[in-house]
């Protein structure tokens, strides 16, 4: 319920709370981390609800946020789809960006500036995986030594 509340009600003030939680419970995972880097919306899904919950989650995190990923190709909602079609719902829709003084304010990754960075991946959800593993590749490919992930919450399915 308070997930649902900050990603749909725009409930961000209970973000606070939430990567104060992340922190203290995530402290290995934040431990000796050069920053973390939320994972990103793509640009119309931004447009439409204002703000993006795993930014708001990582700036509580005590290290520098880092906007390494952007959103290539929008996706439909994860929610929405069963486990077997996630992987492939997010499959080649990040790509890894540097941050740039001109216009876009990106630049691709492959010019440099990623390499031997451990990040931490940040995002409200975790269900399958999918989408950190998308984010994670897109981040080796980049030169990132090392991924890490931490998400407010993890959904657990009961076997019969």
């Amino acid at each position: 319920m308070i997930i649902h509340a900050l990603k749909y009600g725009g409930r961000r003030s209970v973000a606070r709370g939430l990567s104060a939680l992340m922190r203290a419970q995530g402290s290995d995972l934040l431990a000796g981390a050069d920053c973390v880097v939320p994972v990103p919306l793509h640009r119309r899904r931004l447009r439409e609800r204002g703000f993006n919950q795993a930014a708001d989650l990582a700036a509580g995190l005590g290290l520098p946020v880092r906007p390494l990923l952007r959103r290539v190709r929008a996706t439909p909602s994860q929610v929405e789809l069963p486990a077997a079609r996630r992987h492939a719902n997010v499959r080649d829709a990040f790509a890894a960006v540097v941050p740039s003084r001109g216009w876009p304010p990106w630049r691709p990754a492959d010019a440099g500036g990623l390499e031997g960075l451990c990040v931490v991946l940040v995002d409200d959800v975790s269900t399958t995986g999918a989408t950190l593993d998308a984010c994670a590749r897109a981040l080796k490919a980049a030169g990132v030594r090392e991924v890490r992930a931490l998400s407010a919450a993890r959904v657990v399915s009961r076997r019969p």
